[in-house]
């Protein structure tokens, strides 16, 4: 199984990111996948989780209504739309299935 995250970057509040994940190394159509984040000192913490086709998704309460987790099964791929940034989305990201994750990729939100 690899996990592999990309897209993170340095923004202003207010902007938007796009994170991808590509899956590789099982049938990725029949896993449901998740991002998660962890900021220093923090534990990490769910963000967002899609079921296998795509048709339900469930978000931590601070990203509700800003974030948009979705995927391609077709690309095995799983992605991250982040608008609306604040200061508090400032975190690793890691794309998560069971007991597997990726390297992460760095997200940060500053002026």
């Amino acid at each position: 199984v690899q996990l592999v995250e990309s897209g993170g970057g340095l923004v202003q509040p207010g902007g938007s990111l796009r994170l991808s994940c590509a899956a590789s190394g099982f049938t990725f159509r029949y896993y449901v996948m998740s991002w998660y984040r962890q900021a220093p000192g923090k534990a990490r913490e769910l963000v967002a989780r899609i079921t296998i086709d795509g048709g339900r998704a469930i978000y931590a309460d601070s990203v509700k209504g800003r974030f948009t987790i979705s995927r391609d099964n077709a690309k095995n791929t799983v992605s991250l739309q982040m608008n609306s940034l604040k200061p508090e989305d400032t975190a690793v990201y890691y794309c998560n299935r069971d007991e597997y994750w990726g390297q992460g990729t760095q997200v940060t939100v500053s002026s």
